[in-house]
């Protein structure tokens, strides 16, 4: 009798326990459902207004505040976020400084050129996406009172690539530079020459550096930037064309990507191929500057420069 009493308890002990486990289960599924549905309420909206950022690097979360207070560098990282043009504008140009020139002036289709979509839908989506004309904005302005003509590339427009309008506003900006006798800044931020036009893309390469030759001659200063990523035409022609070539730290630099290299070559290329300190070792690039150190460095260089032109 006392045994199937034991083997009773025994077993009402064994589903009461059950019973436990069954409602911590439940419990447990419950708040994950409710933690779940939180964060697919209100993710979507911080990212779309940009209250937070994940750094690719090392996958932190950053506070929008925090980042632009950094200049955007990842305080747990140092990785460089890419710098929207008008966030270039406001770290390098004195406040209330900058006067834009051609802004206006836009892209066509000359080709009638089409792939997955038109070309003309792409530039479109474009200018909504990023509030620009096209992947350059141009102007002069003032760097801690020193008057500059500066050129800033922004990677958002169609990864930054050079079209007709992008080489027409840069040369513009340089042919008004050795006119006002101005030293010429540019931010290089660009995959390239842009494929949708063609040979008239191409065509930017010999234009822009055609004029830098006549300001070079004029004995007038040109600071190249290089930012991550300068590659294609952009590498092959006014990007190290600068009198003093710049790059921010761990920027990529390269004319063909580092895929197409591999596989061309056969061989695996090592980690720090195309990167700015190894070009800076090799001679490609004069200096490597934070950006929260760039706007002393380059007024300590446009004064070097009158200096020694008076």
């Amino acid at each position: 009798m006392n045994n199937c009493l034991d083997d009773i308890n025994n077993d009402n002990i064994i589903k009461d326990f059950q019973r436990v486990i069954r409602n911590k289960i439940k419990l447990n599924s419950i708040r994950t459902t409710k933690k779940l549905h939180n964060i697919k309420q209100i993710k979507p909206l911080q990212i779309r207004k940009g209250i937070w950022f994940i750094c690719p690097c090392c996958e932190n979360t950053l506070p929008r505040a925090q980042l632009e207070k950094n200049l955007y560098i990842c305080i747990y990282c140092n990785y460089y976020f890419p710098l929207p043009s008008d966030k270039r504008i406001q770290q390098i140009i004195d406040q209330n400084t900058w006067t834009p020139i051609n802004a206006n002036l836009i892209s066509t289709d000359p080709l009638g050129f089409y792939d997955i979509k038109a070309y003309n839908s792409r530039l479109e989506e474009n200018k909504l996406k990023t509030k620009l004309q096209d992947a350059v904005e141009t102007g002069i302005g003032l760097l801690n009172g020193i008057k500059v003509a500066c050129a800033v590339m922004d990677f958002r427009f169609m990864g930054g690539s050079m079209g007709s309008a992008v080489g027409e506003k840069i040369t513009r900006l340089i042919e008004q530079a050795t006119l006002y006798k101005l030293p010429v800044i540019i931010f290089c931020a660009s995959g390239g020459a842009r494929m949708q036009e063609g040979i008239l893309s191409l065509m930017q390469m010999a234009k822009i550096s055609s004029v830098l030759a006549k300001h070079k001659n004029a004995s007038l200063l040109y600071i190249s930037v290089l930012t991550s990523p300068t590659t294609g035409g952009v590498t092959a022609s006014f990007g190290m064309l600068g009198d003093i070539i710049i790059a921010e730290p761990r920027a990529v630099v390269a004319f063909a990507g580092r895929r197409v290299i591999e596989q061309t070559i056969k061989q695996k290329l090592p980690p720090d191929f195309q990167i700015a300190e190894l070009l800076w070792k090799k001679g490609f690039v004069d200096l490597i500057i934070p950006r929260t150190e760039l706007k002393n460095k380059l007024y300590q260089l446009l004064r070097l420069h009158c200096q020694v032109v008076l």
